[in-house]
């Protein structure tokens, strides 16, 4: 038993539904992407699987237990969950807002420990935002505050962690690191990661198991090597491509085919130019 799932999950926005009848396991121990194109469903499942969406059916279940039966700090002390597009309170600083995932640790009679400014540093070091601890959040540029909201999603310490695109507004060297560090937590600490990724190599790249979605269905999932393949591609994205292997890692890469080429221009057909005589008077 995975510790969590999802059964008969049917998630809707008013009477729009975007998610029907969908069972899904995420593996315990593994960094599972979740791929699809634009409007497919994968950032509305996985704002169900963090109880920021209720279910219009079916149900997340988590050790067994649907999340609605759960109290909320029992799920913010196992699960952790950075959204698409968190809001920080106004002129907050960047430690204090990274302090604030150490929340669901804390206790009337358990203050502020060791441990937690331990948590707290070592999410900051990690995520390279330490220098930016005195500076307001709404001060910092989109990348430098996508690290700090990562550094207060890792401060939390939970055993899983959800990631909402967390390369949005990141240079490809910010990328790199922070999915570097994604798969460092797996590795290291044995964090179950769920990652939503548009990126299809990275995904691909980082994942040890991977979940394609198409219209609120999943289409296909496991190993990377088994679900990025030509026929599926097109399947999911209408994108015609070879896959071919990475020459970093050895898994699949994907190369789109037929790029984009500029009509051709009709030929003019050569004239014979008559210059007139000069007429000098």
């Amino acid at each position: 038993m995975t510790r969590l799932s999802a059964r008969g999950l049917t998630l809707a926005y008013e009477d729009r539904t975007v998610v029907e009848a969908l069972d899904l396991d995420i593996p315990d121990g593994e960094v599972t992407v979740i791929v699809g194109p634009n409007a497919c469903g994968k950032s509305t499942t996985l704002r169900a699987l963090g109880r920021l969406l209720k279910p219009r059916g079916g149900a997340v279940l988590l050790d067994g237990r649907s999340l609605a039966e759960l109290p909320t700090r029992h799920i913010a002390q196992r699960l952790g969950l950075l959204p698409q597009t968190p809001v920080a309170p106004e002129t907050i600083t960047v430690a204090d807002l990274v302090a604030r995932g150490r929340q669901p640790h804390q206790r009337w009679w358990r203050q502020w420990s060791d441990d937690d400014e331990r948590a707290v540093s070592e999410a900051m070091d990690r995520t390279d935002v330490t220098a930016l601890a005195d500076r307001p959040v709404d001060e910092l540029s989109g990348g430098q505050r996508q690290r700090v909201w990562i550094a207060m999603a890792l401060a939390q310490e939970t055993d899983l962690l959800l990631l909402d695109e967390p390369t949005t507004y990141l240079d490809i060297a910010h990328q790199v690191e922070v999915l570097d560090l994604v798969r460092q937590l797996n590795h290291d600490k044995g964090r179950t990661v769920v990652v939503v990724l548009h990126d299809l190599n990275q995904a691909a790249r980082y994942a040890s198991h991977l979940i394609a979605m198409k219209a609120g269905r999943v289409v296909a999932d496991g190993p990377p090597a088994d679900v990025v393949t030509a026929s599926l591609v097109h399947e999911v994205f209408g994108l015609d491509c070879v896959v071919v292997p990475d020459p970093v890692t050895g898994g699949p890469l994907v190369v789109p085919g037929r790029p984009w080429q500029p009509a051709p221009s009709p030929e003019t057909p050569p004239t014979d130019t008559v210059m007139s005589p000069v007429r000098t008077t």
